[in-house]
């Protein structure tokens, strides 16, 4: 069995360097690259039944230089957590490749999510399926379930949990202050990528909408899962500073590789 995730992105719906700023961070992305953070995203590779297959979740503005990261031409298979900009933007760049290509390419969310990227992109039907999987979907040998979470301010985005007989991991780059059913999912797993824009933001929580680190670490001290991955960061965290993480807590790179079992 082969299971593998490559970080396609790390950034917040701005990413990092912001043109206006001249923080550190900024700066320092501008300098040698450790803070420079295109939009979240991650590709699933995984392998059933001999036959290879590959899930991208989320296709936001820096798709194509993520495919060139790859060294990819082609893609099949795109997961969507919320049709925020940040999230959807690189599906027209999508859809025109796989028009040069002759080809159609497979779009996967909740029903009011496609609707949703319909009102943004309504040509992108010409060369994209949509398919509502609000009730879960099977995806090489995964069984993969939606969840509503809360976004603060910005409303609400989709978490997903990937499950494979005894392997459970969650993707969730953008949520904050999970209650109750929100934050069920969130138990047993083996790995949890989870959005964190700030280490501590200062703001009232009302005007915000993504955990900041702080607020992140007593979410994974309720919930303990095996190994934990922050992405979705802001200039507000400093790749470059030693935070005080658990062992099993990492902030997320570009191009990092997370192996499944």
């Amino acid at each position: 069995m082969h299971n593998k995730i490559t970080v396609l992105g790390t950034g917040d719906s701005l990413g990092v360097p912001r043109v206006y700023c001249n923080c550190t961070v900024c700066e320092e992305a501008r300098a040698t690259g450790i803070n420079n953070r295109w939009r979240s995203s991650i590709l699933l590779e995984t392998k059933h039944n001999n036959e290879y297959n590959e899930l991208c979740i989320d296709c936001g503005p820096d798709w194509q230089r993520q495919m060139e990261l790859l060294h990819k031409k082609e893609l099949d298979h795109v997961l969507i957590t919320h049709a925020h900009f940040d999230h959807i933007a690189g599906l027209p760049h999508w859809a025109d490749a796989c028009r040069w290509q002759n080809k159609t390419g497979h779009v996967y969310a909740p029903l009011e999510v496609i609707n949703n990227i319909q009102n943004a992109f309504s040509w992108l039907y010409t060369h994209l399926n949509f398919h509502a999987i609000d009730q879960g979907f099977n995806f090489g040998g995964w069984f993969i379930e939606p969840w509503k979470v809360n976004h603060g301010k910005n409303g609400y985005s989709y978490a997903y949990r990937f499950h494979k007989e005894e392997l459970k991991w969650v993707y969730c780059p953008d949520s904050i202050n999970l209650q109750g059913e929100q934050k069920a999912r969130l138990f047993d797993l083996e790995l949890l990528i989870l959005g964190t824009s700030y280490y501590k933001e200062s703001f009232d929580i009302e005007t915000r909408s993504v955990y900041d680190m702080t607020e992140a670490l007593q979410l994974i001290a309720e919930t303990s899962p095996k190994r934990v991955c922050f992405t979705h960061m802001s200039h507000g965290i400093d790749a470059a500073l030693p935070y005080s993480l658990p062992l099993n807590v990492q902030l997320a790179r570009t191009g990092m590789v997370l192996n499944l079992w």
